[in-house]
Order: structure tokens, then sequence, then C-alpha cells
């Protein structure tokens, strides 16, 4: 089966396109343009091009009937209705919220151009103002609370049934100030293996399983991606079938299963070794981001002379002196986690790259960090 390229994951075009693959009769090629003897296998909906926020982008392939699996138990847990798009369609988040719409029998109102406050009341105004549905990243939800302050903007977000959050950590300030202004907030968990979020504050999906081997989480169900399009040998790696038959993938995230609620701990790959001491930069980072003013902050490792690494941390410009911040977060991780994982230092830009995704552009943070030119 041959992939067919929708330049950019553009919006309207997958929408006039998802008919026929959830149909399996194309299959979409998102946020890339395959090689003219790429091909998939049939009842292949998607292959997307994940945001490579890691530094290793990779082709996922899913089946239509995953796809319908996912939106049909979104709809079986949170109910139906009409969806905003904030997102890019290029992404699995942007195509849910597509395929969840054209299940439902709804039209999504799409949002285009820049994500602002604004923009928000406006798409929320178009799409009728009640009852409604929309999927965010973490930095779009700060731009509203920040700014909920305005009637309208609170209206706006009080206006949805639900309003999902997923692809990055949300932080503790952030969603305790959506708590205490009662926005009905989602926090999910997933990947474009799992055709979007598929645990729902730390609730599976029906149908959807969630098991630890060792510290890393493991996933099965209904809604996993068939692979990677052109590897193999990673397909083998991140998916394996059990003797019983079920198929999982391995998320490569520390976690835990407390009550049948899963818990997110962070990444397993990223940890730094500083004199001598393992670190989780995604446990510095949550407590770097209970600091006000450094909610949507990001932690990554660098070179030092004297411990071999240390986390340094990057910021938006903000009110805050940049000094000081340093200092609370750093006495912050000292009393959480101890000395050995004291941020080394503070960066302060205008803002924060992101990728298309919304997600923090960590791949190019790190090149800056290690002064590596970036490819091509």
């Amino acid at each position: 089966m041959r992939l067919h390229p929708i330049g950019g994951g553009d919006a309207r075009a997958v929408r006039d396109a998802l008919p026929a693959a959830l149909a399996g009769e194309r299959a979409l090629a998102l946020g890339f343009t395959p090689a003219p003897d790429d091909e998939v296998p049939e009842g292949t909906a998607v292959v997307i091009a994940t945001s490579g926020s890691s530094g290793v982008p990779k082709r996922v392939v899913i089946s239509a009937s995953a796809l319908r699996a996912s939106a049909e138990a979104t709809a079986a847990r949170l109910g139906q209705g009409r969806w905003i798009l904030t997102l890019p369609a290029g992404y699995v988040a942007g195509l849910q919220v597509l395929v969840r719409s054209l299940l439902a029998g709804t039209s999504p109102v799409v949002m285009e151009g820049r994500f602002t406050a604004d923009a928000f009341v406006a798409a929320t105004r178009e799409a009728g103002g009640a009852g409604l549905y929309t999927s965010l990243v973490p930095a779009q939800l700060a731009t509203l609370v920040d700014a909920a302050g305005d009637s309208e903007v609170l209206a706006a977000l009080r206006a949805h049934r639900a309003i999902l959050v997923g692809g990055q950590a949300l932080s503790d300030g952030i969603r305790m100030r959506a708590a205490e202004l009662r926005v009905p907030l989602v926090h999910t968990y997933g990947s474009s293996e799992t055709s979007g979020g598929c645990v729902y504050d730390g609730v599976p999906l029906d149908g959807v399983a969630v098991r630890r081997s060792g510290d890393e989480l493991l996933i099965s169900g209904p809604t996993l991606a068939d692979g990677y399009l052109g590897d193999d040998a990673l397909t083998a790696r991140a998916f394996e079938t059990d003797e019983q038959g079920v198929r999982w993938y391995r998320t490569g995230d520390r976690g835990a299963i407390h009550d049948a609620v899963v818990e997110v701990h962070g990444r397993l790959d990223n940890v730094i070794v500083s004199g001598g001491i393992n670190i989780s930069l995604d446990r510095v980072e949550r407590v770097v981001r209970s600091v006000p003013g450094l909610e949507q902050a990001v932690v990554l490792g660098m070179p030092d002379e004297r411990w071999g690494e240390a986390p340094i941390i990057f910021v938006a410009r903000g009110e805050r002196n940049g000094d000081d911040l340093l200092d609370e977060a750093r006495a912050r991780v000292t009393a959480e986690i101890g000395k050995h994982a004291r941020p080394a230092q503070l960066e302060e830009a205008p803002e924060l790259p992101l990728l298309a995704s919304g997600k923090p552009d960590r791949e190019l943070l790190r090149r800056m960090i290690h002064e590596v030119p970036p490819p091509g």
C-alpha cells in the first residue's frame, strides 16, 4: 500500500482525507515526504513522523483500526461533542481531534495561526460556546490560565466538558491554578505509538492495559501502532509479544502503578551522572517547575568540569530576576532531592524554541549547550 503525502500535516487537507484513510482506502504520510518505494501494510491509515524532541525522529505506522479504537475509547470515557483543533494535524494529538470529530459526526473548529487567548475565545464562540472538547499542550494551557483574569477567557475554558492536556509533563503550579479556576482538565499519557493518549488521569482507557517491567511502563491494547516505517530492528526493540500472545509497547518511561492508577516518573534515559551519582533530569525539572516563574522551564544536562555533568535550566525571560529564580530552584532541589542534583546555572531567552507540536525543542537546546551545529 502506497503512502499519500500531505504537506506539513495541513489540518484541512488531513480532515478531508480522513474518511478514505479510516476506510483503509488510502494511507497518509504526515510530516514527511515518503520515498517512492515506501510501502505499508493494508489497513494502514497514517504514518506520522514524530517530533524528534529526543533527537531521534521516527515514522510511526498506525492502522485505521487503532485510530478508531482510540477515538471510540475516548468517547466512551468523556462523551462526544464538538472539538476545537489547536494543534497541528501532523501530530497524533491533533490528528485524533479530527478522528474523534469524524466518528462523532461533528465538524471541528480549526484554529489557524499563532495560539493566543483571544484566538481560543474566538474559536470557542465559533464552536457554539458550550459542551466542547479540545486538546492542548501545557504551554497553551499556561497561556490561557495566565489570561484567565479576563472573564471571556475564563468563560471559554469553562465552556468545555473536557480539556485534554498532554505531550509533556504538566507542572503542579499550572495544574493547581487550573483547578482553582474550575477548568475541566484531563491529564493524558500516551504517544504516537499508542495512537495518542491512552491513559486519562492515571486510568487506562477501556481495552488498554499498562504494566511494569522493572521500572519501565509497558502498554498493550487495540490502540498500538504497527511499528516503524523501514526500521524492523527498532520495531522489534519497541514492541514485544509475551507468552500469552499479547503485544506490548515498551514506552521507555519510568513509572509505577498504585491501586490501578498509573504514575509516570520520566524517561529512563533522561539521566545524567554528576559526581558519580545518577540524577533524573525529569525529577529535577518537576521540582524546578514548582518555583513561581519557572512553570515552563526546561532542565537539561550540561558538561561540567568538576562533576562531569550538571543540570542547567532554560526559561523564557519573565518578570523575576534570573539569579533569584536560580537560588530558589537550587534551594528546592536541595531540599527535595539533594545537593548533588542542584542546577548549575540558569539561561534566559526572550522565548524558548518550540517544535510545531508545541513542545520545547530540547534537541536544539542540547545543541546550544554542546555547541554542535545543526544538521544540514
